[in-house]
């Protein structure tokens, strides 16, 4: 990964962790209720962002890229589909980030170690 592909990584995975935040706040109270319009677009701007990201490589399901906006889908819906991309964008992560120092993870770029810290791996890797 390049540090601009980092960086829009970064700010893709921030707004699919806040749309998943707030379609699940959506799906506890009526789950079966259909997102509106609004809502989607924003959630299918996000999921086109982040495929191009994952790639084929990291992408969650093969024959999904974004919701259809003629049959709205459901809050549980969305939701479920916001959790795979959550993870799958945390394996990308885990596997371009690496340790340097005691508690100090940083991000990988032309296989060097970037200033651009970050979290550890949700999961250690093995």
């Amino acid at each position: 990964m390049t540090e601009e592909q980092i960086h829009n990584f970064e700010k893709i995975q921030v707004q699919l962790d806040g749309l998943y935040i707030e379609i699940s706040v959506l799906s506890k109270k009526s789950q079966n209720d259909a997102l509106n319009k609004f809502k989607l677009k924003f959630v299918n701007q996000a999921l086109i962002e982040a495929n191009l990201i994952l790639g084929d490589k990291y992408m969650p399901f093969n024959d999904f890229e974004k919701f259809e906006d003629v049959d709205l889908p459901s809050n549980s819906d969305v939701n479920l589909v916001l959790n795979q991309y959550l993870n799958c964008m945390e394996k990308l992560r885990s596997d371009n980030i690496e340790k340097i120092g005691i508690n100090k993870w940083a991000w990988v770029a032309n296989n060097e170690p970037t200033k651009i810290l970050t979290s550890g791996p949700l999961k250690l890797k093995k």
